[in-house]
């Protein structure tokens, strides 16, 4: 089992404070994010390209040095917040297409893909999942040529169903799934179930652990909030062993995005999570 952190963890650090959410007062860099993955001795990094900086051409080949050096494995992560908007957007596809370069540079075989989100949940999933599905059945040719696996998230969108729906009409074997599991409990699914349903098509992950928030709204959409794996309502040992039993090949890749403020800071909920996925893999 290979384990890895998505730069979304620290996503306070790069700007992107929740109206519900204190600044830190501080940032760090992707240089900052890696070093910390090093440093906790895990397999992989999954880089947000929403929080890459603009104008600075040495920047990829800066990171592409350090992950060499690091022996890290990494993954390209594209489209947060909103990526396609369910369809209603698909001129997203030019800036999508624009980051194969970046797999290449970054020797990344995975893209996580964002199509839809917790911002079009409410409205109706047909007419989204048809738009979708014809905007990635466009791109693929190209995708395929360029020898990259793009990877749908759940992101508190799609249900698993759903998604296999997306999968099998655009038919192409270099399409899969970011499998979320705090995003498949958020949406009402029981993330062992739904793993084992994407299995076969799961080329990235996000190990997220959530439990209800004290005194929250189960209306918001962090009332199942993140915190430490381990600390929350996901059976990890069970999921672990479906992706052990179907030799799942990719990493096991930490997020977290709202963090229950009881649980400190998102660097300690970092440190404890790693802990306990390498005494899982034990």
């Amino acid at each position: 089992m290979k384990i890895g952190i998505d730069s979304y963890c620290y996503h306070r650090y790069f700007g992107e404070v929740y109206d519900f959410q204190k600044d830190p007062g501080q940032s760090l860099t992707f240089e900052d994010v890696i070093s910390r993955s090093i440093d906790l001795g895990v397999d992989g990094v999954s880089l947000e390209t929403c929080f890459f900086p603009q104008n600075d051409p040495e920047f990829l080949p800066r990171i592409k040095d350090l992950i060499d050096k690091g022996g890290l494995e990494p993954v390209v992560a594209w489209g947060h917040p909103d990526g396609f908007e369910g369809g209603k957007k698909p001129e997203a596809a030019i800036d999508l297409l624009n980051h194969l370069k970046t797999c290449h540079i970054l020797n990344a075989e995975v893209m996580r893909i964002v199509v839809s989100s917790l911002t079009f949940r409410h409205e109706p999933h047909e007419p989204q999942i048809e738009n979708v599905s014809r905007i990635l059945k466009n791109i693929m040719p190209q995708v395929e040529d360029a020898g990259v696996k793009l990877a749908i998230e759940n992101h508190f969108d799609f249900t698993s169903d759903e998604i296999i729906e997306i999968l099998n009409r655009v038919n192409s074997d270099s399409l899969g799934v970011t499998f979320d599991t705090g995003n498949a409990l958020r949406i009402g699914e029981n993330p062992v179930i739904a793993a084992r349903k994407l299995i076969d098509k799961i080329f990235a992950t996000h190990m997220k652990d959530v439990a209800p928030l004290y005194g929250g709204n189960p209306e918001d959409w962090y009332f199942f909030a993140s915190v430490p794996i381990g600390k929350g309502v996901i059976d990890f040992p069970a999921l672990i062993r479906v992706f052990e039993e179907n030799h799942y090949p990719g990493m096991m890749t930490l997020e977290i995005d709202y963090l229950d403020p009881r649980y400190g800071d998102e660097d300690q909920a970092v440190t404890e999570s790693i802990r306990y996925l390498k005494n899982l893999r034990l």
